[in-house]
């Protein structure tokens, strides 16, 4: 379940075995890749998700691509909630046994931390295991609703967008407040959560230029975004303020 402990790290991690130790009785929180992306950056290492500072997280995806390095193993996973993840993994040097990858298309479950590496985030993989029955994929969505509901009071969709009365009160910092509304429907993720920053810029006279919402969302691609603003601005959900390059949300 959700609040089962890691008991033990495994081994190839031996850079971070110490901070294994302090974390071991931590909780694991199931997660979508999509709030792992948009989760707030505290600090240089710290994630938060409404106001709940991330430790161990664990998300379920198809692996899309792999690198194996020296070192180290990085994996693409994706769970179509968002873009794809970066996974790295440590390896052991000193083992001298067979090397085994995931391979691309597999289905796997990754327990980790999510870290920022070069001003990327992805997550530092502690254990990563190959899922042979496709149910778990189903049970894991159900626990990362399920545990989001106990842990933020709120109901989401499968998406993880809130459908109650408000959205996470820090997922922007930067704006004056969070928005309060619901997310309209038919709106993809990546349309929602342009329409997310927007909105909580949108208490500001002349809302969000393109570059800070750019900024907000730099996971993904230039393209997307303006390809959500042409379909925001096209459904009336946004609108243009000062110039063609502000923006503000039409509940304001």
């Amino acid at each position: 379940m959700w609040n089962q402990a890691c008991s033990q790290s495994p081994d190839g991690i031996t850079s971070h075995k110490a901070t294994l130790i302090k974390r071991g009785s931590l909780e694991i929180l199931p997660c979508t890749v999509s709030q792992l992306l948009t989760a707030s950056h505290v600090s240089s290492d710290s994630f938060a998700v409404c106001d709940w500072e991330l430790h161990q997280v664990s998300i379920v995806g198809v692996i899309r691509g792999l690198a194996p390095f020296v070192t180290n193993i990085q994996y693409s996973v994706d769970d179509m909630t968002g873009p794809p993840l970066n996974v790295k993994q440590w390896v052991n040097t000193e083992d001298c046994a067979p090397r085994t990858f995931a391979s691309p298309g597999m289905y796997v479950k990754v327990i980790g931390s999510l870290r920022n590496f070069k001003g990327q985030r992805s997550l530092l993989a502690m254990d990563i295991r190959c899922i042979n029955d496709l149910n778990e994929i189903t049970s894991h969505m159900l626990e990362v609703v399920q545990a989001h509901i106990q842990l933020f009071r709120k109901m989401f969709d499968v998406n993880m967008n809130t459908t109650a009365s408000s959205l996470c009160g820090r997922a922007l910092t930067r704006g004056d407040k969070d928005s309060e509304g619901i997310l309209p429907r038919g709106l993809s993720t990546i349309q929602g959560q342009v329409l997310h920053v927007i909105r909580s810029f949108s208490l500001h006279d002349n809302g969000i230029s393109f570059y800070d919402l750019n900024k907000q969302l730099d996971y993904l691609s230039m393209g997307d975004i303006r390809a959500s603003l042409a379909f925001l601005i096209n459904e009336g959900h946004v609108f243009s303020t000062i110039d063609e390059h502000h923006f503000k949300s039409t509940e304001h």
